[in-house]
């Protein structure tokens, strides 16, 4: 799968292949970047390791970013529990990156 990267309002969106795929793992990492948010996803099937996809997309809010990763957990029926997500966000306070 190629890595897919749009404009800020655009959901993440998967090739037609992988609707046929079983994910059971969503990895994802959002990062806030120059005023925007980057999310990079990572989905996979613990039980068939060659079935997996990944995906990078531009948010323009924390909630459009969050809203991605929950439309594709939804999307994929992927549980809570099989989700990890990293936030890094800047502080604008001191300048530090957490």
């Amino acid at each position: 799968m190629a890595n897919r990267r749009k404009g800020p309002s655009a959901p993440l969106s998967f090739s037609r292949s992988t609707r046929n795929l079983i994910f059971t793992r969503l990895h994802a990492r959002i990062v806030e970047e120059d005023g925007a948010f980057t999310v990079r996803v990572r989905m996979l099937n613990h039980l068939k390791p060659e079935e997996s996809a990944w995906g990078e997309e531009i948010a323009a809010t924390f909630d459009m970013a969050s809203l991605m990763v929950g439309s594709l957990a939804t999307e994929f029926s992927i549980p809570q529990n099989s989700i990890s997500i990293k936030i890094v966000m800047q502080r604008y306070k001191d300048g530090t990156v957490h």
